[in-house]
């Protein structure tokens, strides 16, 4: 889990996700740098904002926190907590739960 001295809380709508590592190595056992590695989409709920209410119905998380989840690739802000990158996602982001 993560340990930070910030705290972070979404707003309605979104939630901050801690990204998994990216794959340092290919399956053929290439070590790939950095600046080539993949970014993954996916990972750790860390919070769940409050759930949107619109006009003619409400939107709230399918998810909750604690659960790994898959969103999409482009998605969300990049965000950096005490040296920790993680991700701001709005809700309709995430795409699936991992179990």
């Amino acid at each position: 889990m993560l340990k930070t001295k910030a705290s972070i809380k979404p707003l309605a709508g979104y939630a901050l996700i801690e990204p998994e590592e990216a794959e340092g190595i290919t399956a053929s056992g290439i070590l790939l740098p950095d600046t080539a590695q993949e970014k993954p989409a996916q990972g750790k709920v860390l919070a769940v904002g409050a759930l949107v209410k619109h006009s003619s119905y409400e939107e709230k998380a399918a998810f909750k926190t604690g659960d790994t989840v898959l969103y999409k690739k482009w998605g969300g802000d990049e965000i950096k907590i005490d040296g920790n990158e993680l991700k701001l996602v709005k809700f309709e982001d995430v795409m699936a739960i991992i179990e």
